[in-house]
């Protein structure tokens, strides 16, 4: 029996998918982490993988995307969903995102299963010095998560005598491959790299030029992503739903072309230049919602995301 040569493709797809996920530390790489660390990074890689995979998805798009939706459905706004759909759905997608509250993913995540239809597997590169190395973090990780708290990155933690950049590295190779191959992969990234708490939700840290070396060594399809109206106190965020609380707004920008970024050469100076670039992508995209937040405080009334769109 002979394959067509649409079947051989989806095979081939599959294999660079598995590929990509089968990627394991060496035990060099694995030896700089505590035994709580080991644990939990094998576990978490274990769900990120085939079948399990498969199912954790299904849960994050039925019933984590459900109670997000129900906790969120009175207040929550999205601009830009045809910049989604504009994208090659058979290419990784790496959103990189503005952050400000502990729930900025969850929220798009929820967007993503229940407004498009195409074919999802969500990564979510964290710090690991909670999701990895404490009793709370495991629990958090698969019951609001569903594992795509993953890879994790450990340099800069609590303990400045233990050298853990080894593991990383193992980490960004995964991640890269991730944004390299694998239909349906979506990889959201926080470019600042922790949680801006100033008031001011049009203000960002300076990023970290670990996204430029990210997208210039595995050359991913890039969306940029405002999120604002989140609180990290999830009572208060879930009462405001009902009580008219501030309006959460997701903006989706245009794909962004690197081409220029792609023909320098590698190095912290090119990283940074492309970090720099893809913050004013997402700074953009907060200035759109500014502009929109004035124009509805004189008009006294919501526009609907239909008639503004997020520009190209």
């Amino acid at each position: 029996m002979s394959l067509t040569d649409s079947d051989t493709t989806g095979q081939r797809a599959d294999v660079r998918e598995a590929a990509s996920l089968w990627i394991c530390p060496t035990a060099e790489e694995v030896s700089v982490l505590s035994w709580k660390e080991r644990f939990a990074f094998r576990v978490t890689h274990r769900m990120n993988r085939g079948r399990w995979k498969r199912l954790w998805t299904f849960c994050q798009r039925t019933f984590g995307a459900g109670w997000i939706h129900l906790a969120t459905y009175n207040i929550m706004r999205v601009y830009g969903l045809e910049h989604l759909e504009a994208v090659s759905h058979d290419r990784p997608l790496l959103l990189v995102a503005n952050h400000r509250s502990f729930f900025d993913l969850y929220a798009v995540s929820s967007v993503l299963f229940r407004r498009t239809r195409w074919r999802k597997n969500l990564f979510f590169p964290v710090r690991g010095r909670f999701f990895y190395d404490s009793l709370l973090g495991m629990p958090v990780n698969c019951l609001m998560g569903w594992w795509s708290m993953y890879p994790p990155f450990f340099a800069g933690g609590e303990n400045p005598l233990v050298d853990k950049r080894a593991f990383d590295k193992y980490s960004m190779r995964l991640l890269a491959e991730l944004c390299r191959n694998g239909a349906g992969n979506v990889i959201g990234f926080h470019p600042e790299g922790t949680r801006n708490k100033s008031d001011d939700p049009y203000t960002y840290l300076r990023p970290r030029p670990g996204v430029g070396k990210l997208i210039k060594e595995a050359e991913p399809q890039v969306v940029p992503v405002f999120v604002a109206g989140l609180s990290n106190n999830l009572t208060r965020q879930v009462l405001g739903n009902w009580r008219g609380g501030e309006p959460i707004r997701i903006h989706f920008g245009a794909p962004l072309d690197f081409s220029e970024y792609y023909e320098k050469r590698d190095g912290v100076r090119t990283y940074k230049e492309i970090a720099d670039y893809v913050m004013s992508k997402i700074a953009e995209l907060g200035e759109q919602d500014r502009a929109l937040r004035l124009l509805e405080s004189k008009h006294q009334t919501p526009i609907a995301a239909s008639t503004f769109r997020a520009s190209s």
